[in-house]
């Protein structure tokens, strides 16, 4: 089973983690068992579970981008302030 990234797994609530965590358990009982088919659908809906996480984290990402963008824009026209 493909564990997701730290930081993915930061952003789920509690209940899309508590499944996680249940569906993560299951996928490596069926591994150890060599149910490989089983848990490759397992797998699946993990990474569907994931996906809103995946959206927070990219917006996060968005919002960083956004607010680098206005401080260097206002270091700008501070620069063009003191330039006056």
């Amino acid at each position: 089973m493909r564990h997701c990234s730290v930081q993915v797994r930061g952003l789920l609530t509690r209940d899309e983690l508590e499944r996680y965590n249940a569906l993560m358990e299951v996928g490596s009982y069926l591994e150890s068992q060599g149910k490989y088919d089983l848990a490759y659908t397992v797998q699946r809906e993990v990474d569907i579970l994931i996906l809103p996480a995946i959206e927070r984290l990219k917006e996060k990402s968005r919002d960083r981008d956004r607010a680098t963008a206005e401080f260097l824009e206002s270091l700008r026209k501070q620069q063009d302030d003191d330039d006056e």
